[in-house]
């Protein structure tokens, strides 16, 4: 199955952030606690479906609008504990550095796609922010075709949450609050328990990386690799509250997998069989689970080179 037709979600994991109202600035905190209770906003059901119409409109327009002139108003928005927490959809921020990563690739593409100077145009604007606002924090990471093995780090595998079909009456009332009726697939967890396997995690990566075992086998010390990603989203991780939430959604890649696939998944707990293998130094099995890990999501890349 492609990921062209326009009434289809991009085939996209993401990874998403989500801090409760205290952390943000009054004036944010006031418009976010009203946008959270507003019957207008889109529901979690639809709110991605809502974000990837917002980019088509971008799209299609005469000529295609490269980034926003505002910043959405819109936001994923959870509840726990009687608590709000609210991932902001930074459209405007998110297309500046799709925008700066497309450039910094020198792919023609650009000149095609854009009115003259508009790609110019809309990296200036962006360097005018970053000297205003400093470095940019961004909410929602985006993986295109698969899902990143690091991104299963954070996660245990009993915080996953599956929907293959519209759930029977009553049913959606046992999910979390963002879980759609729709086929989806969603983990989320703590930012301390996320911080803290990812501690856990990077530490065993970085003593089996220093030892003799790290060449033995060819699919550890790939498994291994993983351990520079670790430390990315481990940096990214601190930007946020401590009580924040992490959420990783499978998106659109739900399309590409029917429901026997989708229960059959359970890519979290092989990621953390493989880390505790590791930690164990039982390599044949760190190596047997990295290789069903990678069986899994290369069959969903290679869809992407031959669609």
């Amino acid at each position: 199955m492609a990921c062209h037709d326009l009434d289809m979600l991009p085939c996209a994991a993401y990874l998403r952030v989500y801090e409760p109202l205290l952390a943000f600035r009054p004036a944010e905190r006031a418009h976010w606690a009203a946008y959270a209770t507003s019957p207008d906003r889109p529901r979690r059901a639809s709110a991605l479906a809502a974000e990837h119409a917002e980019s088509l409109r971008r799209l299609i327009a005469l000529p295609p609008i490269v980034v926003p002139a505002q910043e959405s108003r819109h936001a994923y928005v959870r509840w726990a504990e009687g608590l709000t927490y609210i991932c902001p959809w930074q459209t405007r921020l998110r297309s500046w550095l799709a925008l700066s990563a497309l450039r910094a690739t020198g792919r023609p593409l650009l000149s095609e796609a854009f009115a003259p100077r508009q790609a110019e145009l809309a990296a200036e604007d962006f360097a005018r922010w970053e000297g205003r606002e400093g470095p940019p924090r961004v909410y929602i990471r985006t993986s295109a075709w698969s899902v990143p093995l690091s991104w299963f780090v954070p996660f245990a595998p009993t915080e996953r949450w599956l929907v293959v079909g519209t759930p029977a009456a009553g049913e959606s009332s046992r999910g979390p609050a963002t879980a759609a009726a729709t086929r989806t697939l969603i983990y989320a967890t703590a930012m301390s328990q996320a911080r803290r396997r990812l501690a856990r995690s990077l530490a065993t990566a970085r003593r089996i990386s220093g030892s003799s075992l790290a060449e033995s086998e060819p699919a550890v010390a790939a498994l291994l690799r993983v351990g520079t990603e670790l430390e990315e989203i481990g940096r990214w991780l601190e930007e946020f509250h401590p009580h924040s939430l992490l959420e990783l959604d499978y998106g659109g890649l739900v399309q590409l997998l029917d429901d026997e696939a989708l229960r059959g998944d359970q890519s979290a707990a092989e990621v953390a069989a493989a880390v505790n293998a590791l930690a164990g130094k039982e390599l044949e099995l760190a190596a047997a689970m990295y290789q069903r890990l990678r069986a899994r999501w290369s069959a969903l890349e290679a869809i992407e080179l031959g669609s």
